[in-house]
């Protein structure tokens, strides 16, 4: 090969070299472009918007309520005990029982007594005789006086005899009214309405009427009570709503998620607890289906008043910041400013708004934590409900 035709061919490669080169060059520069253009486009993108749950400004009745840790007690609580002493010859309830007033509990050996209301019985019959014989004699010595048969001593005598007889059938008819009892005593009787609870003695035992232990305990539950306290400052709201009528009282579990029954407040107590700076107060409840205890603790809410027509926010829409409470009002191009209130009472879950906000006005709920003054925000319970009526569409 010659030498031209070297140096053509080495220009060749050279021409080649180069053109390669010249592409890659030309392939970078349009990837830098490409990505120059996603970049500003990323810049000028509209922020992505942040879900947040919102809820209305809405005028309602506030039910506004003091609440307190309170203690159930039975309304009665009786102890039965042996008034006569015997033998305990019979339990007539089982633990646990409902009983009613005049039920037989349990039956002491009735015989003594019976033996001594016997006896009674048969002294007064025979006094009652000898009276009759005693007043007899006092109309014979009566006739016979005006005679001289018979001297006015005598009859003086004998009518004193008739008022001491007299006297006697008196005494006669205690012992039998006493005798009477102390045989009555021998059956035990529930005094009040209520659940027995566990027995405190057998069949067998000889129960004295100067005993304390006692047969069984007896507490009424329907109607039951609840002892609470409220803290001193609270006095004067509770004495103004049971000055204007009836006050109703609710009573919760201690979790105040489940509600057990609701009464009527019936005593505030005479004095306020010094160490503690409460007062007791006391309410009652039907309690028609056992759902208070004796001895069980619960919340007791006190309705105090009602205001009516109110402004309010659901409780989660007010946050507090330096200046106080404020919350993120949703304006109509879905972004958010930071608007200061002045807020009232709060109350299952809803707050009072007396200055800031307006009705109709919609507040942020949710994710507050991640917002700020002019950040786009989107409904997320809206959003979830468009996605369920789609899902049910498509089925």
């Amino acid at each position: 090969m010659t030498g031209d035709a070297h140096m053509n061919v080495s220009k060749v490669r050279r021409i080649g070299l180069i053109g390669v080169v010249v592409v890659v060059v030309l392939v970078l520069i349009a990837r830098q472009v490409e990505n120059y253009r996603k970049a500003q486009a990323a810049l000028h993108k509209e922020p992505q918007a942040i879900a947040v749950d919102t809820a209305a400004v809405t005028h309602t009745d506030v039910p506004i309520y003091l609440s307190g840790l309170g203690t159930v007690q039975a309304f009665y609580t009786v102890t039965v005990t042996a008034r006569v002493d015997g033998e305990l010859q019979k339990i007539a309830f089982t633990e646990g029982q409902t009983v009613h007033k005049g039920d037989l509990l349990a039956q002491i050996d009735p015989r003594p007594n019976q033996a001594a209301y016997d006896q009674a019985l048969a002294t007064k019959v025979k006094d009652a005789a000898q009276l009759a014989n005693a007043k007899r004699d006092l109309e014979r010595y009566t006739l016979l006086q005006p005679q001289d048969l018979a001297s006015k001593q005598t009859v003086d005598t004998q009518r004193a005899a008739v008022d001491q007889l007299n006297a006697q059938l008196q005494v006669d008819q205690a012992l039998i009214d006493n005798a009477r009892t102390q045989l009555d005593y021998t059956r035990i009787v529930s005094p009040i309405d209520g659940r027995t609870g566990i027995r405190l003695v057998d069949p067998g035992n000889i129960v004295h009427a100067a005993a304390t232990t006692g047969i069984v305990v007896v507490t009424q539950v329907q109607p039951i009570s609840v002892i609470f306290t409220l803290p001193e400052e609270d006095l004067g709201a509770v004495n103004t709503a049971l000055a204007a009528g009836p006050v109703n009282v609710t009573t919760l579990s201690r979790d105040g998620g489940t509600e057990l029954d609701q009464g009527a407040l019936t005593l505030v107590d005479n004095e306020i607890d010094q160490p503690t700076g409460t007062a007791k107060l006391k309410a009652t409840f039907a309690n028609a289906h056992n759902t208070l205890w004796p001895g069980q603790f619960v919340n007791a809410r006190v309705l105090v008043r009602t205001l009516h027509d109110a402004l309010t926010v659901p409780t989660a829409a007010v946050q507090l910041g330096p200046n106080g409470p404020f919350t993120y009002v949703v304006k109509p191009d879905s972004t958010v400013e930071v608007r200061e209130l002045k807020i009232g009472d709060e109350s299952g879950g809803l707050t009072v708004v007396t200055a800031g906000l307006g009705p109709n006005e919609h507040v942020v709920t949710s994710n507050q934590y991640r917002l700020q003054a002019g950040v786009h925000v989107r409904s997320a319970s809206a959003e979830a409900a468009t996605r369920s009526s789609k899902g049910a569409n498509d089925s």
